[in-house]
């Protein structure tokens, strides 16, 4: 199993959330960070600092046969082609607990009787 963490834009959101809900099931966030692109941005004669920039980041944890499945989804929704489309993290995961049934491993991410 791997923990897959994408930072993406927030106006890519949407987007994502329909590839991915073919998928799997995910968590997201709305977090801000701070990239090396920083410039000032000047807009009707105000300055703005773009230095700290909203995204979205997503959580999932995926089976392996579904970790490249997942990742391709996730970048074919979220690719601008410019700086800032965000980046993918790929985690190992030890363990996972359906806490109502107590399954544990790869059972515990999706109901067997869904794919009969």
């Amino acid at each position: 199993m791997k923990k897959i963490e994408a930072i993406i834009r927030k106006t890519k959101f949407e987007e994502v959330k329909d590839a991915l809900l073919d998928i799997e099931w995910f968590s997201y966030y709305d977090v801000r960070g701070v990239g090396k692109m920083r410039q000032a941005r000047i807009y009707r004669g105000v300055k703005y600092d773009t230095s700290c920039i909203e995204r979205v980041l997503i959580s999932v944890v995926v089976r392996n046969l579904n970790v490249e499945k997942t990742i391709e989804a996730i970048v074919a929704a979220a690719r601008t082609g410019e700086i800032g489309d965000g980046r993918i993290f790929v985690i190992p995961v030890e363990d996972a607990i359906r806490i109502r049934t107590g399954e544990r491993g790869d059972i515990s991410l999706y109901n067997a009787e869904q794919e009969k």
